[in-house]
């Protein structure tokens, strides 16, 4: 009785100890997905602290360039595309290329256009201007018709348009007291000042040149030794006497010998050569145009300002 009993027991131990490691195993079982989820858990947030970090630290340097002046991002130099060839367009009427700013064809058929900038110029003596790019060649011109003796003086250069258009109206009105209709008189006016727009003078290119031995603007003016020497030479300085007596049909001015427009030293070699005017040089003529002229006396020399 005493074996029976102390095997009961000895086998309820066991069974108690089987019991107990069952329940250990699945307390473990249970405790590894906790632990697994809890893992997972500190894992998502500690990514998202991390993030909002990295976006804290983001924001400021994106806010800072919002806010930064414009003024204070320097521009790169781009470098040059390469420029496709153009297809060529249709031959223009005129054989003279429009970044040609010597060869400008100003005249009542050929205005300044509205955006018409004054070049640079150069002061010279007696109030007078001109275009910079030419100043050089007029100066030297001048030294050297003083070298031969001589005494040239100018007496008009660049002309604002408010001061073309003032002699414009001086002229209109002289002619008005003579009797001209308001149309006669600016129709009349125009052959001798050139209208406000359409005068050379407001671009600097054009100087008017006396004798001081003689200073009126008539026809007079070509017998000077002064015309006379310029006549021969002002091409070798790239300047045309623009205003010639047998043009005047086609230049739409009456006739200057004080009138020296720069063109430039090829141009103005050709046109003298060739016996053209600048428009028929401007339009690719290499003979002069046919045509039919008068000679008309010059106005009052004192109103005279082509």
């Amino acid at each position: 009785m005493a074996a029976y009993l102390k095997r009961t027991a000895s086998a309820e131990m066991r069974s108690a100890q089987y019991r107990q490691m069952g329940r250990r195993r699945r307390r473990r079982v249970l405790l590894f997905p906790l632990l697994l989820g809890l893992m997972l858990f500190l894992g998502g947030f500690m990514l998202g602290a991390a993030r909002a970090v990295v976006e804290e630290q983001e924001e400021p340097a994106v806010e800072a360039l919002t806010r930064s002046p414009a003024s204070a991002v320097e521009a790169q130099p781009l470098e040059p595309a390469e420029v496709p060839e153009e297809v060529p367009a249709e031959m223009p009427e005129a054989a003279v290329e429009e970044d040609a700013w010597q060869l400008r064809l100003v005249s009542a058929a050929h205005p300044l256009p509205e955006d018409f900038e004054v070049p640079e110029l150069t002061k010279l003596k007696g109030g007078h201007a001109i275009d910079s790019r030419v100043y050089p060649a007029l100066q030297q011109m001048m030294d050297d018709c003083r070298a031969a003796g001589l005494n040239p003086v100018i007496c008009s250069s660049y002309r604002t348009h408010d001061k073309q258009e003032e002699l414009f109206r001086k002229k209109v009105n002289t002619l008005r007291k003579q009797g001209y209709s308001q149309e006669e008189a600016e129709t009349e006016a125009a052959r001798w000042v050139a209208r406000p727009g359409t005068s050379e003078h407001e671009t600097g290119l054009a100087v008017d040149i006396v004798d001081k031995s003689y200073q009126l603007l008539d026809e007079k003016q070509e017998q000077t030794p002064v015309q006379q020497w310029l006549m021969a030479h002002c091409a070798e300085y790239g300047f045309i006497l623009r205003y010639s007596v047998e043009k005047s049909d086609l230049t739409g001015i009456g006739y200057e010998p004080w009138h020296y427009r720069y063109v430039g030293v090829e141009a103005a070699k050709a046109i003298t050569e060739q016996g053209l005017c600048l428009e028929e040089y401007w339009m690719g003529q290499t003979e002069p145009l046919q045509q039919e002229y008068s000679v008309q006396a010059a106005p009052d020399p004192v109103e005279t300002q082509g």
